[in-house]
Parts: C-alpha cells; sequence; structure tokens
C-alpha cells in the first residue's frame, strides 16, 4: 500500500465516521481517484435524503460523473469504507472504474445490521424465484424503443 492509497483510504474511513457522528447517516464514505487526485468524496445520505440509492459509492460515482461530464470513469479507482453491496457494485462496473479499494467486509457490514446477503441470494435466482413477485409483460413491445437506440446508433 503507497502512502497515496493510505490517505485516500483514511479520507472514506473518516467520511463514514463523520457521517456517524453528524446523524446525517450509516457508516459508510467513498473517495474516486485520477491519477492521485480526488475527484469526489462524500458518504452515505440514505437516511438524510430517503433515497436507498444514495449509498457512498453511487453518490461518489455522480460527482464524479457530473465533474468530468461523463459516465465513463476509466482511468479512476475507488475507495471505499466497506466492501461495496451489490448495487454500488454494479454501478461501479457500469461507471468502468479501473480498480475498487475497500477496508471493511460485508461481513463487517452485515454485523452491524447492513446484511446484503438477500441480494446476492435474489441476484443468483431466477425471476420467478425471488421474494420480489415479478412478471414479464409486453415484452414485444417494449422492443421498439431497443430498435431506435440501434438505428440511432447506425446513423451516428
Amino acid at each position: 500500500m503507497t502512502s497515496k492509497q493510505r490517505e485516500f483510504m483514511m479520507l472514506a474511513i473518516k467520511l463514514a465516521e463523520e457521517n456517524v457522528n453528524s446523524g446525517k447517516g450509516s457508516p459508510f464514505g467513498s473517495v474516486i481517484v485520477r491519477n492521485n487526485q480526488i475527484i469526489a468524496a462524500t458518504a452515505n445520505t440514505v437516511t438524510a435524503t430517503n433515497d436507498p440509492t444514495a449509498h457512498a459509492e453511487i453518490a461518489a460515482i455522480r460527482i464524479a460523473c457530473e465533474k468530468l461530464k461523463t459516465s465513463n470513469l476509466e482511468g479512476c479507482e475507488i475507495y471505499a469504507s466497506c466492501e461495496p453491496c451489490p448495487m454500488c457494485l454494479g454501478a461501479i462496473y457500469w461507471a468502468k472504474i479501473d480498480k475498487i479499494y475497500y477496508a471493511a467486509t460485508k461481513e463487517d457490514a452485515a454485523q452491524s445490521g447492513f446484511d446484503d446477503s438477500f441480494l446476492y441470494h435474489a441476484i443468483s435466482t431466477t425471476p420467478e424465484q425471488r421474494a420480489v413477485k415479478t412478471e414479464h409483460i409486453m415484452h414485444r413491445e417494449a422492443l421498439s424503443a431497443f430498435r431506435m437506440w440501434q438505428e440511432k446508433c447506425i446513423k451516428e
């Protein structure tokens, strides 16, 4: 671990601690870095904003994308005070972030009441087997938007 990596992870951890101390949210912080420069640094704001998607990693990705004016964060690394949950992991992959560093594990999070094991299970099952009832409807009609997208991409 380099001194810069330690610095970035300590910032993510401090953001998590400050979030708890302030009463604004839960113990998660995240920092996005490119070329050893901090692009975004924030904490989880789920309870403060009543937004279940406002995890620290998601918020940091949103800030970084806005700042860099792109949805592609190739060349960036993310430092998370805790191992990313399935939603955050998906967002990290979609954003094309090069590397993830994390401190606490998903097991540590579960011991503090942040247990995502049900999500890992749901992802590995078919839609019909999931706890949230799922029904596949209007498939053919929905394909028109994809056809439109493909045509638009071909023309550009």
